[in-house]
This record gives structure tokens, C-alpha cells and sequence, in this order.
């Protein structure tokens, strides 16, 4: 499809929405939709997808920002005044209409002629493969048949977009891959644009021209499904988005790169000693014999999926996911292959958590208030303290503390959790987790509203509360500069 701007029907220009309670749930999102597209919202629950859809809609109108639709600001329009309609999971049908009354709605309230509202009803319908059920109720129908009904009510008003919040979400799984194929066909013969919302990732994959994969109020990548599965940008999308095997490594040299204990050809050329993720998908793992294999394991759990076994291989503390058409036994030593092309470098993102405090007039910093003492000689040059006990410089004039920013840092590998509320300096709830072969990558949201990284053997739940405990002397203070 050509990407000129005249083809641009909406786009959304660094949109930010903070609710009452001051949560963000859309932090500066940029996007540009073509005309005709099938673009997928795709993430986790809560990450902020629906509330984009329904700024869109004219639902939600946003904190800050533009929305433009054909180069003009609908930011503030009125749901009504927009050429969108919506489809929602549950439908909203009206039960005490039959189905030619319920998609005719809209157009008796735009007060239509009634032959010009039974000749685009009975074209909607034909739109949706239910040509003459008009008189039928909305009790007699399948899940399905709602679902194309609720579509069928949003095209009589010929929009020039539309929007699904989930749609499939409760129909049952042989139904959903139906009406995935049917929608991506009804999507080819309007031409219209349809924006979906979706926390399946096989059906934006399935479905979609364009992904956004989002999370927690942030755009993470923006692709075609298969740059999307193919290239991932950072460890989330990779996780997110089908089956991963994500490591922890190191470049070694030109295109070299070196994970679970061994040392790899890849296709990506990343400088020498760049600390990776490496990505390796596990249909891209092939199983051989100990001997021939680049590294060596042992399988622990095999399971049947139908098409191919998904088996689990231990090397050292590594656990690596395989799918395989081979079979093979529990407890049996077998050798791992990972070509060039099955192995996707991403360079590691800054992991360090730094925290930025004040430092109040009793020479104690502002986080925490105050639980964590930091010796602030050490950070601040040539200062002492006087026998007022009093923060002086190198001619004994007093400091003022007021202005002075001290960053707390902390490895993720230092922090411990618990789920004894006090054992810890900081608490908060599991809103992140990665399995990266030999440890879980945790970012816990803690009371203070700071986001935390720990790595940690031991598997924690989402949304879990816990405590985080951090010896004293692994925290590292310096100032800020």
C-alpha cells in the first residue's frame, strides 16, 4: 500500500490520557493509520489499548495531544459528529428488537426514509452473510450471528472507520478462528479502515496489515506481523508475542554472540562485548544428537500439541523451549543446534534502577523518607561534616542541601522478594515478568509509584504484592550531575 500523507486517514500525535486519580493509561502515543489498513492494538490486559480506541471513538477525549482524521482535529468532536463506529465484545444489541430494527437504529435517528433505511439494512445484512433475518430476534442467534449483527449495525451507517474492542472475546475458540478469517475477508471486500483491539497475539497476527504492540500506556513496536514475530525490538515484544527463548548474552565478535554457556554465529552485527538479549524462537531449535550438538541438555517435559511436541531441554541453568515433529524421552541427553537465521540479537536495555531523590534539611534523603541514609561526604566533594554537625565544603561554609539531586542505584540481581509486607524497604505489585532460560526479569510498581527491576530464580505470579529486600551495601549513591 503507498504510504503518502494525502492516504492518511487518522493519526494521533503525541496523546496522552491521565485519568482523575492521576493514573496514565496513554503515555505519548504516536501513530499513523492509512487509509483502508487493518491495524491491531495489541498488549496485555490494562496497557492501554481501549482507552486509545474510545479517544478515537470520541469516548474518552484525551489529556493532550492531536487527533486528526483527514488532516483535521477531531480531538474535542462528539462521538456522533465523527464518520467511526464501534463494535464492542458484548454487542450492546438491543433484545427487545428484532434484527432489521436493531441494525436499523442509527438510521431512524438520522430520520431517513423508511425504503432508504430497509434498502441499506437488507445490503448490510447481505455485508454479513445474514441476508433475511430481519424479522428473527436477537435471542434465536448464535454467539456469531450477534457478533456480525453488532458489525452489520456499525456498516449501515457507511463509516469511514471501524473500530472492534475485542469482538471475538466471547465466542468460543472454534467460532473465534471462524469469524478471524471472515472478518480479514469482509475487511477486503469494504476496503474500509478497521482498528481492533485484540490481547490474542495469534489473532493480530492472523488478522493485521499493522501491529501496535503496547504496554503499560506505551507504544513498544509498531510493524507488519511479521516484522513484528520476526525482528522484535526489545524483550517484551519477544515475549509477548508468540513462543520465546530470550537469554542473556554477550558479542564476542563480528556477528558472533555467546548464550547459555556457548558461543553462536548470528546475522546480527553488533560491536564486541555488547551485553544482548538473544532471542531464538523454538521452532527455530533443532534437536540432535549429544555429540553433534552445539550445546548439550537433558529433556525434562514433553508435551503433545498436535501439529508438534513442545519439549523442554535443562543446559546447565538454561531451560530451553523446542518445538519439534520428533518425539523425544524425558530424562534423555540430546544435543541443540541454533542456525545463524534462528537466532535474533537485541542490544540489552539499561537494566540499572535509579531512583533520584532530595536530600532534606536533616541531611537525610526525601525517598523513603529517609530509610535509606546515604553518607553524603562520599558524594559530595571535599565536603565534611563540622563539629555542629553541620554539612560544610572545603572552606567550612554550610552546603544547602536544598538543590542537591543524589541517584540511587540498585542491580536487579541484588534485590530479593517476599511476601511478608515487611521484610523489605519497598512493596508493590508484579506488573511485569520475562523468563529469560535461567531467571525470571520482574518489574515490580512499587506504593511510590517507582518501577523496579529484579531478577529472580523463583517464579512469582502477576499482580502479586510483595516486598523488596535490598542490603544496604549493595546500593550504590552518587550525585547527580
Amino acid at each position: 500500500m503507498e504510504t503518502t500523507k494525502d492516504n492518511n486517514i487518522i493519526e494521533l500525535r503525541h496523546i496522552t490520557k491521565t485519568f482523575e486519580d492521576g493514573f496514565v493509561a496513554v503515555d505519548d502515543f504516536n501513530l499513523t493509520i492509512q487509509r483502508g489498513e487493518f491495524v491491531t492494538f495489541l498488549g496485555p490486559s490494562g496497557c492501554g489499548k481501549t482507552t486509545t480506541l474510545r479517544m478515537i471513538a470520541g469516548f474518552e477525549l484525551p489529556s493532550s495531544g492531536e487527533i486528526l482524521l483527514n488532516g483535521c482535529d477531531i480531538s474535542h468532536m462528539p462521538p456522533n459528529k465523527r464518520p467511526i463506529n464501534t463494535v464492542f465484545q458484548r454487542y450492546a444489541l438491543f433484545p427487545h428488537l428484532n434484527i432489521f430494527d436493531n441494525i436499523a437504529f442509527g438510521l431512524k435517528l438520522k430520520k431517513l426514509p423508511k425504503d432508504e433505511i430497509v434498502k441499506k439494512v437488507k445490503k448490510a445484512l447481505e455485508m454479513v452473510d445474514l441476508e433475511g433475518f430481519e424479522s428473527r430476534r436477537i435471542q434465536t442467534l448464535s454467539g456469531g450471528q450477534q457478533q456480525r449483527i453488532a458489525i452489520a449495525r456499525a456498516l449501515v451507517n457507511e463509516p469511514e472507520i471501524l473500530l472492534l474492542d475485542e469482538p471475538l472475546g466471547a465466542l468460543d475458540l472454534k467460532m473465534r478462528k471462524e469469524m478471524q478469517i471472515e472478518l480479514k475477508n469482509m475487511h477486503d471486500r469494504l476496503g474500509i479502515t478497521f482498528i481492533y483491539v485484540t490481547h490474542d497475539q495469534e489473532e493480530a497476527l492472523t488478522m493485521s496489515d499493522k501491529i501496535v504492540v503496547m504496554s503499560e500506556g506505551r507504544t513498544q513496536q509498531i510493524g507488519t506481523p511479521e516484522d513484528i514475530y520476526n525482528e522484535p525490538k526489545n524483550a517484551f515484544v519477544a515475549d509477548f508475542i508468540g513462543e520465546s527463548n530470550v537469554f542473556n548474552g554477550i558479542m564476542t565478535g563480528k556477528c558472533r554472540v555467546r548464550f547459555c554457556g556457548a558461543e553462536f554465529d548470528c546475522l546480527d552485527d553488533v560491536e564486541n562485548g555488547t551485553m544482548i538479549d538473544a532471542v531464538v524462537r523454538p521452532e527455530d531449535v533443532i534437536i540432535t544428537t549429544p555429540e553433534k550438538g552445539m550445546i548439550s541438555g537433558k529433556v525434562t517435559s514433553i508435551i503433545f500439541k498436535g501439529v508438534h511436541y513442545e519439549i523442554v531441554v535443562m543446559s546447565g541453568k538454561n531451560e530451553i523451549v523446542v518445538q519439534s515433529t520428533k518425539k523425544a524421552e524425558i530424562g534423555s541427553e540430546v544435543g541443540i543446534i541454533i542456525e545463524p537465521e534462528g537466532i535474533h540479537v537485541m542490544i540489552a536495555e539499561d537494566t540499572i534502577n535509579r531512583i533520584e531523590s532530595g536530600v532534606n534539611r536533616h541531611y537525610k534523603l526525601e525517598f523513603l523518607e529517609g530509610k535509606l541514609k546515604c553518607d553524603l561526604t562520599k558524594v559530595l566533594p571535599n565536603s565534611s561534616f563540622n563539629d555542629d554537625e553541620v554539612l560544610v565544603d572545603a572552606h567550612g561554609d554550610e552546603i544547602d542541601t536544598s538543590s542537591i539531586k543524589i541517584i540511587i542505584s540498585i542491580k536487579p540481581e541484588d534485590i530479593s522478594m517476599s511476601d511478608d509486607e515487611e521484610a523489605g524497604i519497598l512493596s508493590g505489585h508484579i506488573i511485569s515478568l520475562i523468563y529469560k532460560g535461567d531467571h525470571y526479569s520482574y518489574v515490580v510498581r512499587t506504593d511510590e509509584d517507582v518501577d523496579i527491576i529484579i531478577d529472580d530464580e523463583d517464579l512469582w505470579n502477576m499482580d502479586d504484592y510483595v516486598s523488596l529486600i535490598i542490603p544496604e551495601d549493595k546500593i550504590q549513591y552518587s550525585l547527580k550531575k
